[in-house]
């Protein structure tokens, strides 16, 4: 990857990060308060649903950025294997170690905002400032493994389907692909990948909103998964899939499509 496409990732996934975060937000906020434990009308509701708002802002520019640079270099690396039957274990890989470098930037700010959705009475300033005290620098971290857990499955099914699903459209006409129509394909394969993972996202929620020093706290996932489908059963475990199939749908229009419009535009 040269520097000019290297700036054009960096600079299209930080505006498609933002651009999907800030312009969904609700759909989020809903989504952490029905998975919440102590259920979705404690959590606050729909009273101040733009709760966390300034986490969001501050963490989707460079969070998205970090995702795209290392999706494309990777693809950039295994570039001789892109054009054959290996190009799908190509992506799956660029779009794993791109999760994997996007949490280190997207945990802290997606606990500071849960909490903010979770407790709508405290303001996002006040949240971190509670997390430091009680928790130290480790509790902004509560739940990287789970996460990591729910995003690689995620993107191992959403982008390998957004590029197929590009690629034959692309040939189908010929050689040309607008950026509207790679922004549906990010949709379909959005929404596909946001209801199997579900169960995951149930347990990052689970884990990220438990006290200090419980077991869930722990982060152990299987166990968390456990104990939702215990206590609340199969529809426990899908807490939450409809707003999240709906924000990762919509989102994956606004987000793929949108970096695919800046990329190619700086390109």
């Amino acid at each position: 990857m040269d520097r000019r496409e290297f700036t054009a990732s960096l600079v299209a996934g930080g505006c498609a990060g933002m651009c999907v975060d800030l312009t969904l937000f609700p759909l989020d906020t809903i989504k952490t308060r029905l998975q919440s434990q102590q259920g979705f009308y404690k959590a606050g509701g729909f009273r101040g649903i733009y709760a966390g708002v300034p986490s969001a802002a501050i963490g989707s520019f460079p969070n998205a950025a970090a995702f795209f640079v290392t999706y494309e270099s990777t693809k950039s690396f295994f570039t001789s294997y892109s054009s054959t039957n290996l190009a799908p274990i190509t992506h799956m890989l660029a779009a794993s170690l791109g999760e994997i470098v996007a949490c280190l930037i997207r945990v802290p700010t997606e606990v500071v905002k849960q909490r903010t959705q979770a407790s709508p009475s405290l303001n996002t300033y006040r949240v971190l400032l509670n997390t430091l005290q009680e928790e130290g620098f480790r509790g902004l971290y509560r739940g990287y493994g789970s996460t990591v857990l729910r995003e690689i499955p995620f993107s191992l099914v959403q982008f390998p389907l957004w590029e197929y699903l590009k690629a034959m459209w692309w040939r189908r006409q010929g050689g040309r692909l607008d950026s509207w129509q790679a922004a549906l394909c990010g949709a379909l394969a959005g929404g596909v990948a946001a209801f199997v993972t579900t169960p995951l996202d149930v347990a990052k929620t689970w884990i990220m909103l438990a006290k200090a020093g419980t077991s869930t706290a722990s982060g152990n996932i299987p166990t968390v998964l456990y104990e939702v489908w215990k206590s609340r059963g199969i529809p426990g475990l899908f807490a939450g899939s409809i707003p999240r199939v709906t924000f990762i749908s919509m989102g994956g229009f606004i987000f793929l499509g949108a970096y695919e419009k800046v990329r190619r535009t700086l390109l």
